[in-house]
């Protein structure tokens, strides 16, 4: 994959894109600057930002008061120094005392009333939402009694839960970010109530969405609420591996074009008010749409880097977008210091990092139509900028991801911009009276599900590390380079990295045993995938395409559960014959 959720999308007007722009897009329909003034100096706004961010992520013990004072000092002497060494440590401060509320969570019986923090999630375990009680946030899972009721709720109600709380397990630092102290296993759940105020209003918005697409096949549905609103809860595993494969996935996490969208819907009316009251109804729209769409890493990036550019604009500080990201992730990280440590916020950062920082510069280098130089630029700078976060966590970057986002991007912005009002529409008049509102919004989505699939299943294989850095150092001489032969060779440089790693897949290995249980044995022409201990997930369609699998002659899978198994693989490969072994088969 490219990215994962997480990530961005936003991209020039009419351009596809990897990530989310953090240019014109991002700042659509915001109030007009009055007079500049002077801005806090380029190189304090970046110290500021790194002060943050390694303050959150080391915490070294510093008491809040020490922190605070160091904040009272550079105030009283006006210094932006001292200003970014106190919010170094303030970042330090809250994030240890954040870590430290995580702590001390203990096995006991529970009877509670539980707030749902998150939309519930269908898992092999049965379904799972975060839930806030007591002042904590625990990982509820139900698997028997309870799931229907639990399945049915939506984030902002509230459940009466009965079960027994335990500590988190071994290897669960994914549940940091999310500020969850432990597990809390349901024996019962029932549904109380509907929530505040605002968490009716959000999900009468988002049933209203899903509504309208009811006369829709559920794949349909789930594509459009994944572009829309990023639910992505109805996604089956092969949709997942498509878009996983193809570097598309970031297409399918609201971000910076969503909230461009929205606030351009509001123009006409803030055009009407004075500087404040523009801001003032963009504050409000920006919450009302971070609350339907859950305040995803992805939304608060977007949404902060929309509230800093506001707020510059109108006290008459407007700021380019690299600045406007640097003060929105410090904000951010002074806001929630655990934002740091979750993997879809860092790559929403680096990903729009690359696009302000490289994508201008790139695209200016490319010949071609504008329009195509943009999209391409955009995409090169989006790999570079979440290469580095990324290779760690996913082992590789899929070569086919550069095309793939040039010829999805624009139909993936028609979804975005036609699905949300035709959504809202169509759930206002209700009874899929207007089913044919959503003819684009439909197409749109089927053609970027079409290129991921193709996309997936191409054989150029992934970038790893090496290829990365080879490219990057080929794209700074194309950019910096004056002489016509240094350009050519970079040039000639970064293709043969590009073609490596497919070169690499025409000759396997004769066995490679797949981290998601799945065995690959070739022999001459034949390739047989013994995934007797492999479930159908969206890894073991990661494992094989980064091994390279081309064709399926013989799948070996359980007697059990292998019908599963079966269509998630021929969803890609078509499969010859299928061995149903009901013992374990010999190795």
């Amino acid at each position: 994959m490219s990215w994962s959720p997480g990530a961005e999308r936003t991209v020039p007007a009419g351009a596809a894109s990897a990530v989310s722009s953090p240019g014109a897009s991002d700042h659509a329909a915001l109030p007009p600057p009055s007079a500049p003034r002077r801005q806090l100096g380029d190189g304090a706004v970046v110290a500021l930002l790194a002060a943050t961010v390694v303050g959150a992520w080391w915490h070294p013990s510093v008491s809040l008061a020490t922190a605070l004072a160091a904040l009272g000092v550079a105030g009283g002497l006006r210094s932006p120094w001292l200003a970014v060494m106190g919010a170094g440590l303030l970042a330090a401060s809250l994030a240890g005392r954040s870590l430290e509320g995580l702590e001390g969570a203990a096995r006991a019986p529970i009877t509670a009333t539980a707030t749902l923090v998150s939309d519930p999630v269908r898992s092999p375990y049965g379904v799972s939402a975060d839930v806030r009680f007591g002042g904590h946030r625990w990982l509820l899972r139900a698997s028997e009694h309870g799931a229907g009721a639990l399945e049915r709720s939506l984030a902002g109600e509230r459940v009466q839960v009965e079960g027994r709380t335990r500590p988190p397990p071994e290897g669960a630092g994914w549940m940091v970010p999310r500020h969850l102290v432990g597990m809390l296993d349901a024996d019962r759940v029932e549904r109380v109530d509907a929530g505040g105020a605002a968490a009716r209003a959000a999900n009468r918005l988002r049933r209203a969405i899903e509504d309208s697409l009811g006369g829709w096949t559920r794949t349909d549905r789930s594509l459009v609420m994944g572009f829309v609103l990023g639910d992505g809860r109805d996604q089956g595993p092969a949709t997942v591996a498509d878009f996983r494969g193809s570097g598309l996935s970031h297409l399918l996490v609201v971000s910076g074009q969503n909230v461009a969208f929205v606030l351009a819907l509001c123009r006409p009316l803030t055009e009407r008010l004075g500087l404040g009251g523009r801001a003032t109804l963009t504050f409000l729209v920006l919450g009302a749409f971070g609350a339907v769409t859950r305040f995803e890493p992805s939304v608060l990036r977007a949404i902060a880097m929309a509230a800093v550019a506001v707020t510059g604009r109108t006290v008459g500080r407007p700021s380019p977008p690299w600045r406007v990201l640097a003060l929105a992730v410090s904000a951010l990280v002074l806001v929630d210091p655990l934002l740091v440590r979750s993997v879809g916020f860092r790559l929403s950062v680096a990903a729009t990092a690359g696009v302000a920082l490289l994508g201008p510069p790139i695209a200016a280098r490319l010949r071609g139509p504008r329009a195509l130089a943009d999209a391409v630029g955009t995409s090169i700078a989006a790999q570079i900028g979440v290469a580095p976060v990324l290779l760690p966590v996913s082992g590789g970057l899929p070569v086919v991801a550069l095309p793939a986002n040039v010829i999805a991007g624009p139909a993936a912005a028609l979804v975005t911009t036609w699905g949300l009002p035709a959504g809202l529409l169509g759930g206002w008049i209700g009874d899929g009276r207007i089913r044919w509102i959503h003819l684009p919004t439909i197409a749109g989505a089927r053609w970027v599900a079409g290129v991921a699939r193709v996309a997936a299943a191409s054989p150029l294989g992934d970038l790893q590390a090496p290829h990365v850095i080879v490219l990057t150092v080929c794209v700074a001489l194309l950019l910096r380079a004056r002489r016509p032969l240094l350009q050519g060779a970079a040039a000639l440089a970064g293709v043969l990295c590009l073609v490596a790693p497919a070169l690499a897949l025409r000759h396997p290995p004769t066995v490679v045993e797949l981290p998601s249980g799945a065995v690959i044995t070739r022999a001459r022409e034949a390739t047989v995938i013994d995934a007797y201990d492999a479930s159908p997930s969206v890894d073991l369609l990661d494992d094989l395409r980064r091994a390279g699998v081309r064709q399926v002659d013989v799948l070996v899978v359980r007697s059990s559960g292998g019908g599963a198994l079966v269509a998630l693989v021929g969803h890609r490969w078509s499969v010859r014959s299928v061995v149903d072994e009901r013992s374990p088969p010999l190795r």
